[in-house]
């Protein structure tokens, strides 16, 4: 009905190389236009996009510019790039992409997608079995998305201190309104002691958190008590010289 679909698999396009990820790409025939990064998770450095249209002079009419002195004998002959973004020209990005696959080839590639699921399944395990913890989405991909138990602000101290440490870095997500923190395995050299280690830093600060949280709960019951114990001294005090003045009116009425 004249709708742009787009569909952005940013990250997971480059898992659609492994023949049992295609799955996830049920109902791709309806799109307009499908992008992914193969500098997230396909071995290239930043920047490198891939971007197929299902009708490209849509996309062109809404972006030529010709004017003279950009004109030139060769349009006919082949597809003019140009035309297909606002810079007019660009760098030659798909030459590293080149390079990528035919050092790795296909099965190089798939071998790379399949080992990094299986460590974010490995990270997966380690999260269910800490109680503290709970995963928040299937993990299908190199995505897991997880979260401590409890509310939005102990999640957001416990990733801002990882952070924050340098020993690890992730970034959070917001999902029905919670926040939620995403480990992605893009690591090349990514292995079994690498992902222990990180659910060990994590688990680390998880606790040191916990302690603080449970010492300034401590503190503030302390507080509490004291302010308590001051109100009822304070409330003695005002019976007393309550009492007192009473003494003292009735000495002067005798």
């Amino acid at each position: 009905m004249g709708v742009w679909l787009h569909v952005d698999a940013a990250y997971a396009g480059s898992a659609f190389i492994c023949p049992e990820f295609q799955y996830l790409m049920y109902g791709i025939e309806y799109a307009s236009s499908f992008n992914m990064n193969p500098n997230k998770w396909m071995l290239v450095n930043f920047d490198c996009s891939l971007l197929w249209v299902k009708d490209r002079f849509k996309l062109t009419q809404a972006l030529v510019v010709d004017p003279l002195y950009l004109q030139h004998s060769y349009s006919e002959r082949a597809i003019d790039y140009r035309h297909w973004g606002i810079p007019l020209s660009r760098r030659f990005r798909s030459l590293k992409l080149w390079f990528v696959i035919r050092n790795y080839g296909v099965e190089g590639l798939q071998k790379y997608i399949r080992e990094h699921v299986r460590l974010a399944k490995r990270f997966e395990l380690l999260v269910r079995k800490d109680e503290r913890f709970e995963v928040i989405n299937e993990v299908h991909l190199g995505l897991v998305c997880f979260r401590l138990k409890g509310t939005n602000i102990i999640n957001q101290k416990l990733l801002s201190s990882i952070n924050a440490s340098g020993k690890l870095h992730m970034v959070p997500a917001s999902l029905n309104d919670q926040y939620v923190i995403r480990f992605c395995v893009c690591a090349q050299r990514a292995n079994d002691q690498d992902i222990d280690h990180a659910f060990d830093v994590i688990s680390q600060f998880a606790a040191d958190l916990f302690e603080i949280m449970e010492m300034d709960t401590k503190a503030r019951k302390q507080v509490e008590e004291e302010q308590k114990e001051n109100v009822e001294d304070e409330a003695v005090d005002e019976v007393f010289m309550l009492d007192r003045k009473r003494k003292m009116s009735l000495r002067y009425k005798r």
